[in-house]
């Protein structure tokens, strides 16, 4: 029997398509887009063949040259994809293999087209302001292993003639020391880990973060009662005749890697253990030349040893900031997620830290508005399901943060919501003047409550406890860090975002918000906003169109 000849489908898609492997690909072509030219643009090209093609080679040619980057869109499996109270915006709620890793292209190996499924390839075009604008064709082009071409695809990008504005917002993604050293087995703080951190830094800033969780102490974060993460301790404590001595060098070292990264903002690790704030952080001290753990959960927060040792240890952190030329770039936590129950136990003990601490900002992601009304927090997070009494007493500077809990109508970015869901926040924190985002998991390689280790590869949600997409961004490469799709959109919104204030420069805000929400049957909030892959990639185009025809205008 003569075998069918080989069919190789290809189809050029926007990046807010997530091409499944067992499922037809519904989405049309998208061939042409606009960008500025300082700006990061991505986008996808599918391919389906309908035989065995191993290897599968992609190349690209452009007048872009080296701007223009290609990665293959891996699976990632996913045994908890959404809890029981889903919406209906979803892509879907089963087990599987979802579209998420970005893997570097190997032009030796090639890749496989796997008969009957759908898979992309990742182009991303990192435009510079030494490019002149116009329309840039981007050729991708399909062979096989007799170097025969089977299928070829045209993208046009076009690069405009301005610049976006630096990013204004205020954005940390919660960087976990420990889970470094942990999945790559390096001793913490030596110079294989260092080197690790700073790939991750250097990642974590190009795709919009300035902020850092710093680990003066090791954080109390998802951690169990009783037990413990590794320790990741910047601050050196030493005990002598009762009082404390501390060294700073490694602080330093971090401050200096950070910087020189692109990192502003240094937000200084909890000062008590989450969810209410009981207890003290585990702290490491050498004690008669030896390391031992002097607070931890059996710390009362607000006994007297702890509270004599913070009034001990703020005081000279203050110093070394001051010293370095810190005090705007430094923010501090008292605990994470408090309840509305911890209230008074939060209040008790913030007060002396507030004293101690004067003129510096503390920030806390929460949910209870009860904390800023009556004066606990001055400057509160609140989760983006929860922001609206924030929003309607005016509550500045207004941060907001998503994690688990935000699954319903709200953006976030697990693996079986569409992608525009993760983009459209954006729009939302233009619309609301958010002036900073946090989330807990930039790479989050534990169980919950830091239990186990695990194989991020493998597990995607802490061993069955968040759904995927949640605990971390990016995936632990064998050289350094791999991106998410997920990380690219989301850094898609921070461009929209600086897209947004650059036409406000021009029209003024009140006319942006117009063009916004021109042809909407209701304005957008965090939790109503067009559910439409296409209203975001028109919108963005429609707003780069009003720049270019307003870049001389006078401001409105």
């Amino acid at each position: 029997m003569e075998m069918n000849p080989l069919v190789l489908q290809t189809r050029c898609l926007s990046s807010l398509t997530k091409v499944f492997a067992d499922e037809e690909l519904a989405e049309s072509a998208f061939g042409r887009a606009t960008a500025f030219l300082n700006e990061t643009y991505s986008f996808q090209v599918a391919y389906c063949a309908n035989l065995l093609v191993k290897p599968l080679f992609v190349s690209v040619a452009s007048e872009l040259g080296d701007r223009v980057s290609v990665r293959t869109v891996g699976l990632a499996p996913s045994e908890l994809p959404c809890f029981h109270d889903y919406d209906e915006h979803v892509l879907r709620t089963t087990p599987g293999l979802y579209p998420d890793p970005l893997y570097p292209y190997d032009a030796v190996e090639g890749i496989a087209g796997i008969p009957g499924q759908w898979r992309s390839v990742w182009i991303q075009v990192e435009a510079t302001d030494s490019l002149q604008p116009g329309v840039y064709p981007i050729e991708i082009t399909f062979t096989n292993a007799k170097e025969e071409v089977i299928g070829t695809e045209r993208f046009e990008l076009e690069l405009l003639p301005a610049l976006l504005p630096a990013q204004k917002l205020i954005h940390t993604e919660w960087f976990h020391t420990d889970c470094l050293a942990t999945y790559y087995n390096v001793e913490i703080f030596s110079d294989a880990h260092w080197k690790l951190i700073d790939q991750y830094v250097e990642t974590a800033v190009r795709h919009g973060m300035n902020m850092i969780l710093t680990p003066v102490f090791t954080p109390p974060l998802d951690t169990a009662v009783g037990g413990e993460r590794p320790t990741v301790q910047l601050v050196d404590v030493e005990v002598r005749d009762g009082s404390y001595v501390f060294g700073f060098d490694n602080l330093r070292k971090w401050i200096e890697l950070c910087t020189s990264r692109g990192i502003v903002y240094f937000e200084f690790s909890h000062l008590y253990t989450q969810w209410g704030a009981k207890h003290a952080p585990k702290i490491v001290a050498r004690v008669d030349g030896t390391l031992q753990r002097i607070f931890g959960w059996d710390t009362d927060s607000v006994g007297e040893q702890y509270q004599s040792f913070l009034a001990q240890f703020l005081p000279e952190l203050v110093a070394f900031i001051q010293e370095n030329e810190l005090e705007k770039r430094s923010y501090f936590h008292i605990s994470d997620e408090p309840r509305r129950a911890d209230l008074e136990q939060y209040r008790t003990a913030a007060e002396p830290v507030r004293k101690l601490l004067d003129g510096f900002t503390i920030i806390d992601a929460l949910s209870n508005f009860e904390f800023y009304s009556q004066g606990v927090v001055t400057n509160p997070i609140p989760s983006n399901n929860h922001i609206e009494p924030f929003i309607e007493h005016g509550v500045k500077p207004l941060w907001t943060y998503y994690c688990v809990s935000q699954r319903v109508n709200v953006s976030n970015r697990f693996f079986h919501m569409p992608s525009y869901r993760n983009r459209i926040i954006g729009f939302q924190m233009y619309k609301f003047e958010v002036e900073g985002f946090l989330h807990w998991g930039y790479n989050f390689w534990y169980s919950q409550y830091s239990k186990k280790t695990l194989d991020p590869f493998r597990s995607t949600d802490a061993l069955g406890a968040f759904p995927s997409g949640d605990p971390f961004l990016v995936y632990p490469g064998e050289d350094g860090p791999l991106e998410s799709i997920r990380m690219e959109v989301f850094y898609e919104a921070l461009q929209d975002l600086r897209a947004l204030q650059l036409l406000e420069s021009s029209i003024g805000r009140e006319r942006v918000l117009a063009l916004v929400e021109e042809g909407l049957e209701q304005p957008i909030t965090f939790s109503e906003y067009p559910h439409s892959m296409e209203w975001l990639l028109n919108k963005r185009e429609q707003i780069n169109q009003a720049i270019l025809l307003h870049a001389h205008a006078p401001k409105a």
